[in-house]
């Protein structure tokens, strides 16, 4: 086998890099891939059935299939990755072609990790000039080739932040001096019952549209940024959804970024909306009362959609009995806890008025699951994605991509709580739509920070 360069790169692909992401294939650029044996017969085990997994799986074996070719007698020169005029990619996917003997001390070596590794540190002795590296999503496998003297890396192509801290969080604070920086040639005026102001200054040149920005000196002001040109932005005065005035089918703000975030929910003009936060910040309340109002009181569209990922049982929801929405049905406690609380703030309606509204709401609320998503088209819908944390970003584009005219969008998740494997904090699908779509005029996000639960569970949250 002969390098195509000097100081390219040699990378090992694990079977899950290829399950995670089949199009990895064409994310090395100038450098060299490997497939050791193992990982095409793991690739096959798992092609079968319909979850993510093995949809990737057989993608990945496609595009195989394509960089290959008819012609196999040339896997070990390799083949040229630059298929269908990808320029970027210069370098070359090899095949494992000949059995390795390579003592392991302390692995078993019929362990197809181990065997990974076997052939990470033959190809190590063949090729000395050259880094070869194992890149895996496993960090068990990362660490036990560590301990054998092997590079390994977690693959980070799909990786939106390094550091999950630097995610956008659609809230800059104003610094004391603002107006003094910011008002020398300021207007101000009232349209359709807002109050708007067009600022210049230094700081202008940080905002991002739709971003909220608050002063909370002097004189407290809480605004959203509606348009930026050069150095001079349009500021938008928020409304008040503290005040019972204008409470939301009965729920008011309890603190600052609740208040914003019931703004952009509210907000015809927004399609897409990203909530961050925290167990028991209000993300799905919140969502359900803005909602509600906007399907029932105003009409701005016909139902309801809520989904979430079924994570615990993997894709499949079969073996439970019933029709869809009830098969979903443990998987939207959520929802029912959400419904019992906003069925309870019309005080004057009494019980039957309460259980004929719980009727009707039930008739506008439709539970579905993610995977019988692909091909529909949502119009006029108010979509909800609980959970939206565990799904990938290819999950994600399908997702979205269901939106008709007249559908929002609302993405619901924490984080902090991934229970799917092979998904951290940084390649999360929920992650990569809120920094993807950052600047787009009709995209809102905001951070919710503070529970709003009960003084039992803020303790317990900042104590155990």
């Amino acid at each position: 086998m002969t390098s195509s360069a000097p100081l390219t790169k040699l990378f090992v692909l694990d079977t899950n890099v290829l399950m995670h992401d089949p199009s990895c294939l064409f994310r090395f650029e100038e450098h060299d891939i490997y497939l050791p044996m193992v990982t095409l017969e793991e690739l096959d085990n798992n092609k079968k059935g319909l979850t993510e997994v093995a949809r990737n799986a057989r993608q990945a074996s496609r595009y195989m299939e394509e960089i290959v070719g008819t012609d196999l007698s040339n896997l070990e020169l390799g083949c040229p990755l630059n298929i269908n005029n990808n320029k970027q990619v210069s370098g070359r996917l090899f095949m494992q072609t000949t059995q390795v003997q390579t003592e392991l001390p302390g692995l078993a070596g019929s362990k197809a990790d181990n065997q990974i590794i076997g052939v990470v540190l033959s190809l190590k002795k063949q090729q000395p000039q050259r880094q070869v590296i194992l890149v895996s999503k496993d960090i068990n496998i990362r660490i036990k080739a560590r301990a054998m003297g092997v590079p390994a890396e977690d693959y980070f192509n799909d990786k939106v932040l390094e550091d999950s801290d630097l995610l956008y969080s659609g809230i800059k604070e104003l610094p004391k001096d603002f107006w003094e920086t910011h008002s020398k040639e300021m207007e101000s005026w009232q349209e359709a019952g807002r109050m708007f102001y067009r600022i210049s200054g230094p700081l202008v040149k940080a905002f991002v549209l739709n971003e909220f920005v608050f002063y909370e000196f002097d004189k407290p002001f809480h605004a959203l940024v509606r348009d930026i040109s050069g150095n001079t932005a349009v500021l938008e005065v928020v409304q008040d959804h503290a005040n019972a005035k204008h409470s939301v089918w009965g729920i008011t703000a309890r603190n600052r970024e609740q208040n914003f975030a019931l703004n952009l929910l509210m907000d015809p003009e927004i399609d897409f909306v990203t909530l961050l936060g925290q167990a028991g910040t209000g993300k799905t309340l919140l969502t359900l009362a803005a909602a509600l109002t906007q399907t029932l009181d105003k009409k701005l569209y016909s139902e309801i959609i809520m989904t979430r990922v079924t994570v615990p049982v993997g894709e499949d929801i079969g073996f439970l009995p019933g029709t869809e929405e009830e098969k979903m049905a443990p998987w939207m406690g959520a929802l029912e806890d959400n419904l019992d609380v906003l069925n309870k703030t019309d005080e004057e309606a009494g019980e039957w008025g309460r259980a004929a509204t719980q009727d009707l709401i039930r008739t506008r609320i439709k539970v579905k699951s993610l995977n019988f998503m692909r091909g529909r088209t949502f119009l006029h819908k108010f979509l909800i994605i609980d959970e939206a944390q565990n799904l990938t970003p290819k999950q994600m584009k399908t997702l979205i991509t269901r939106a008709g005219p007249g559908t929002k969008v609302v993405c619901l998740g924490n984080i902090g709580q991934i229970d799917t494997p092979y998904l951290t904090e940084g390649s999360s699908g929920l992650t990569y739509v809120v920094d993807r779509f950052k600047g787009w005029k009709h995209n809102g996000h905001v951070t919710l920070t503070r529970g709003e639960r009960s003084r039992l569970a803020d303790f317990a949250a900042e104590t155990l």
